[in-house]
Formats: structure tokens, sequence, C-alpha cells
């Protein structure tokens, strides 16, 4: 089961559900409406809805205000070989916001999904920076 929630907005989710599926690893849990489906990974199920009059996390809200994709929060995915994964999906056309850069705890770099919204994708170079440690 699922212990971390995160709703991303998309223009369009069937891009999306491919993107996520095909190119990152995700399991497909639902696609029950054209504007809704959900994916999961390990501990993560994603949201992914677009911006309709038909309820639901993308709903146009009361002050007329519509949910769009985008902006800087993200998802971290831990990955074995950040390097060799960003150049598959360069080659693939996926945007990557940068090229790999190195950090504090490990190597990193950002890719947009098909709506825009950012996914980091990180390979971990310090223990304590491991989403899973081997206890």
């Amino acid at each position: 089961m699922a212990t971390v929630g995160v709703r991303y907005i998309v223009d369009d989710v069937d891009a999306a559900l491919a993107f996520y599926t095909e190119r990152l690893g995700f399991a497909k849990v639902m696609h029950p409406a054209p504007t809704f489906a959900m994916v999961s990974r390990g501990d993560l199920r994603l949201a992914l809805s677009s911006p309709s009059g038909r309820g639901g996390g993308g709903q146009v809200l009361a002050d007329g205000r519509v949910p769009t994709p985008g902006g800087w929060n993200r998802i971290q995915l831990e990955v074995d070989d950040v390097r060799g994964l960003a150049d598959e999906l360069r080659r693939a056309g996926v945007t990557l916001r940068s090229n790999v850069v190195t950090g504090m705890g490990g190597d990193q770099v950002i890719v947009d999904d098909p709506s825009g919204n950012p996914v980091e994708l990180f390979q971990p170079t310090i223990d304590d920076a491991r989403l899973q440690h081997d206890h």
C-alpha cells in the first residue's frame, strides 16, 4: 500500500500515464475517466488530474482559478544510474531542465513530464541520502 500520495495536474492524462508507466517504472492503478488516472511506484501513489469542470482534483476553483501544471515542487525518484536514464530520456524526446548535477548527497537531474511537471531523478552517493536503508 502506498504511504505517500501526490497529485499532479496534467494537460493530457493519457500522455502522463504513458510517461510515468513506460519511462519511469510506475504501475497503472486505475484510469477510470479521461480526466483522471492513478499510478504507483513503491510507497508513492501519484494521482494525475487534468483541469475540468467535472469535480475532483482538477476541478475549476470557486474563484475561477484553473489548476495548472509546472512549478518547481517535485517528486523525487531514486534511480541506480541517473546519467544513463537521463541520456535515454533525452533520446526519447523528454525535456531535461538541466544536465546531471552533483549535490551534497548524490547526483540529480530534473525532467519534465509531458505537461511540464518536474520529476527529480536522484542517484544517492552517500548512504544517508538513500530512500531506503539496508539495516
